[in-house]
């Protein structure tokens, strides 16, 4: 399913070279800098994209940081895949999508870059009344969607939504459209709890710090815990704290907190709640399309915001510095942030 531009695969030129592009390497941890490469060229059945803006997603992050290792990343590497662009050429068997298409991407890698190549499988079309800064976000609601229907919400059950980064804000939108008794949000910023109020959640909590336990914050109001608790955090050490607060036979859906884990974990304690944990993404190619569909309709339906997260936008050749304010933990202010990758042409789409 995904589509990686391996550095290995990259031609680098001079930055002088008349089919150059820019794009990003990271070469160590904290180690993220600018290279020239060919722009690439699609075979017969894939498409180039001309890539718009890029948000700086969690995953490319916890990568960015040296603490996400899966088995198909090596160092030197390349991050982005929450991707805006247009179709700028098409392979002769490509059918359907046409040059001036804007799209959105999913399962692709190495997009801080100006180009990228893939197959039509890895995009989605959009509308070209589509505003360009609010299509990356698109990527994350296949995801979510899965992540709503394995929770099988009804309107007796208490949900809790561990963090309010960018996807868990998003998840708090598709969550209250299932309409549970209570939708119940944590995370460590003001700012972002109060957009989660103006997205349906019933009650907001602010945790002190990472270190604090949630029930000692929630569990006056909520003493027997949650039906139903969806992490939406980077570290896996938050799925000791998703199990304390789960009911008796409840179900964790670990949208989040699939990073490395350092605390350990009491399955004793797991058997003991009779608590049902799910993985989600989707499992097929079928099923990837089918909430890839049904998340457009629901931004183009006005049911869910892409717009007001974006908070910061950077061009790619800032690349290390949106990455340093995505990484500073002090930050109050930034929520989402866009690199904006349009180095030849500001016009915007």
């Amino acid at each position: 399913m995904a589509s990686q531009m391996e550095l290995a695969e990259l031609e680098l030129v001079d930055r002088e070279h008349p089919n150059s592009q820019t794009v990003a390497v990271l070469e160590a941890p904290y180690d993220i800098s600018i290279a020239y490469a060919k722009i690439p060229k699609p075979n017969r059945d894939e498409i180039c994209i001309q890539i718009k803006y890029v948000g700086i997603c969690g995953s490319d992050l916890e990568t960015y940081r040296g603490s996400r290792k899966p088995e198909y990343l090596s160092m030197p590497t390349r991050l982005g895949h929450e991707v805006s662009g247009i179709v700028c050429e098409v392979g002769e068997n490509v059918k359907g999508l046409q040059i001036g298409d804007k799209v959105a991407c999913r399962y692709v890698w190495g997009a801080f870059a100006e180009y990228i190549v893939c197959k039509p499988f890895n995009v989605i079309k959009l509308p070209l009344s589509f505003p360009m800064k609010e299509i990356s976000l698109i990527e994350v609601l296949p995801g979510i969607i899965h992540t709503a229907e394995l929770a099988e919400i009804t309107e007796n059950k208490n949900v809790l939504i561990m963090g309010q980064g960018v996807s868990g804000l998003i998840m708090t939108q598709v969550i209250s459209l299932y309409n549970p008794k209570n939708l119940v949000v944590t995370d460590l910023n003001i700012k972002k709890l109060k957009l989660a109020q103006s997205y349906g959640a019933t009650h907001t909590f602010k945790i002190p710090n990472e270190y604090t336990s949630t029930m000692d914050i929630v569990g006056e109001v909520f003493p027997e815990g949650f039906d139903i608790v969806i992490p939406c955090l980077l570290d896996g050490d938050g799925m000791v704290d998703a199990i304390d607060t789960v009911a008796f036979s409840g179900k964790i859906v670990m949208y989040g907190c699939i990073g490395i884990c350092n605390k350990s974990i009491d399955f004793f304690k797991v058997h003991r709640k009779r608590i049902n944990i799910y993985s989600t993404e989707p499992r097929t190619d079928n099923q990837m399309r089918k909430y890839f569909h049904e998340g457009v309709q629901l931004v183009l339906d006005g049911l869910i915001n892409t717009s007001e997260m974006v908070t910061n936008i950077f061009s790619l050749a800032d690349l290390k510095k949106a990455f340093e304010l995505r990484d500073n933990k002090n930050d109050k202010e930034a929520i989402h942030v866009l690199i904006d990758c349009d180095m030849k042409n500001k016009k915007e789409f």
